[in-house]
Parts: structure tokens; sequence; C-alpha cells
């Protein structure tokens, strides 16, 4: 149930308000990188596409009819704990196609977050992606009228709260080459915790398959930011990772 929100009028108005937010906090907080236009149109792209791949994968294979006649791209479904390893892919594959050599992560962490946190708000106006009854005087009423947790707005939160932390360690010079390493882990150990209170299959082990993204993409980040530590003493020449 991830990201398979009701297509409606006000999502899409939520939706293109993220993207906008997000290339306005961009613009407002991003350094000057010593790069082309060309390169940055090219890690734009790769961060767009790498993203909406991967955000689909899991839903690919459910619907044969829908994947050979390409449906499955257009309908709604998809994760973002997928998206966001594909995104991160994607940047790393145009930013070696465009010959870019120095790090960009750090600047892409605050615009990803303010943008994924407003587009959860987006889910919250579609009535998807929500969370398990609840009694608690804040539960909300979608379609089935029973009062449940607001997910949508405890992950909006989440991420609104994470860029304004990775804003302020950014003024601070802390992290430096790891910012966004550490936002995405952040968010998978968030949501692991926080699928106990979404209505999600069981695939294995007691876990969600939204579980098991999480903990590969803890596993991942974690070993990238790593190597990247153990880099940054001795290497003076910039890399190629995000």
């Amino acid at each position: 149930m991830d990201g398979a929100p009701g297509i409606t009028p006000a999502y899409v108005a939520v939706m293109i308000a993220s993207l906008l937010a997000g290339a306005l906090v961009s613009r407002r907080t991003q350094q000057p990188l010593a790069i082309t236009k060309r390169q940055r149109l090219a890690i734009a792209l790769g961060a767009l596409i790498g993203g909406a791949f991967f955000a689909k994968l899991p839903y690919l294979f459910g619907d044969l009819d829908a994947l050979i006649s390409g449906r499955v791209w257009l309908e709604s479904g998809r994760t973002l704990t997928l998206g966001l390893i594909g995104g991160y892919v994607g940047v790393e594959v145009s930013k070696r196609m465009a010959g870019v050599r120095i790090k960009t992560g750090d600047g892409l962490a605050v615009p990803v977050a303010v943008s994924i946190g407003i587009g959860r708000i987006g889910c919250f106006v579609a009535g998807c992606c929500y969370g398990t009854p609840t009694m608690l005087p804040w539960g909300v009423r979608f379609h089935d009228d029973v009062a449940r947790h607001p997910t949508q707005l405890y992950e909006a939160a989440f991420h609104l709260s994470a860029a304004a932390l990775l804003h302020w360690l950014g003024l601070r010079g802390l992290f430096q080459r790891q910012r966004i390493k550490l936002y995405f882990m952040a968010y998978f150990v968030y949501r692991f915790v926080t699928e106990w209170i979404r209505e999600e299959p069981r695939v294995a082990l007691g876990l969600t398959l939204y579980q098991l993204i999480a903990l590969g993409g803890v596993a991942l980040f974690a070993a990238l930011y790593a190597y990247d530590a153990k880099r940054a003493p001795t290497s003076t020449a910039s890399t190629a990772e995000a």
C-alpha cells in the first residue's frame, strides 16, 4: 500500500508543490559546484529515472497485462524505500557518464527531504499509505470510516525535521560528504519501526517487504558511509560517489 494514491487534483497539486519546493530549497541552500549546466541536467535526470524505475519494481510483475501494455508505469503504486536507492544509483551512473568527479550528495540532502516531506502530505490528502486502526485521539478516518494512524503525517514530520537538521549540520560543516547517507540510513530505520503500524502483508520472518528493503538500505548506506569515511583522511582527489 506504499505510494498507491487515488490520483486527484489535490494530490497532483501537492506533488507539484513538493517538486517546486525542493527546487527552490536547492537554489537557496546548495553551494556552487564546479559542474556545467549539462552535467547538472544529467544528474537530475539520473535521479528522476533511477528513482522512478526502482520505486516501481515491486509492482512490475503483479499485473502482467499492465506490464506488457505499459500501463504499470502510469498507474498508481510505488515505494519510496526503493525509490531512494534507485535515485542514488541513478545519480551515480549519470555522474560517471557525464564525467562528474565531485561530491554532490550533501547539496541534495535538504531539498530531497523537503520535497519528500511535502509529498507525504499529498499521500494524506489522497487517503493512501495510512496506518493501522488506533484509539488515539488524532486517529484519522479515511475511506473505510475506521480511525487510523495518519502515518503519512508522521512521515512528513520526519522528513521535514530531517531537512531542518541536515541544514543545521550543513551550516556547521558537520558530516561533510556523508549527510545524504546519514539521512537515508535514518529514514530506513524510521521506516522499519513504523511498518509495525502500517497495514502491510508479512512476507518473510514476520516482516513486511518494506522492512526487508529498509534493512538492506541501512546495510548499503552504512557500507558506503564507512567507505567514504575511510577514504576521506587520505584522499585529496574528489570521487564520484554521492
